[in-house]
């Protein structure tokens, strides 16, 4: 006959802890690393590609630009640089956004073995 307390009465066995796969976590740290890394140099290749457009798709014309952006970053106030390093940083955080978009299929790795 069952009674109210039978439930607790029960022995229950310790669960197991779940192993963790050590190879898929470097594996996958290792596939983030490389996301982050090629989402990093496609943004600066944005920005090369954005300076070659200024100048005229030209070398000159490219090497003229960042001269032009040296010099008035040289002689700007303490204001007007921090302003410009707002720029750059919030126009890398939006281009950088934009790339993740749109590799949005790579960015966590495949679970299927393919070694077999």
């Amino acid at each position: 006959m069952p009674t109210f307390f039978a439930k607790s009465e029960r022995r229950e066995r310790p669960r197991r802890m779940r192993r963790v796969d050590i190879r898929y976590l470097l594996y996958f740290y290792l596939h983030a690393a490389g996301v982050l890394a090629t989402t990093l140099l496609i943004t600066w290749g944005l920005f090369v590609l954005a300076f070659l457009m200024i100048g005229g798709f030209s070398v000159d014309g490219l090497m003229h630009q960042l001269a032009n952006l040296s010099t008035r970053y040289v002689t700007a106030a303490p204001d007007r640089i921090a302003s410009f390093r707002q720029l750059i940083f919030t126009s890398h955080l939006l281009l950088s956004s934009a790339v993740l978009f749109f590799r949005w299929d790579s960015l966590l790795p495949s679970r299927e073995s393919r070694h077999g």
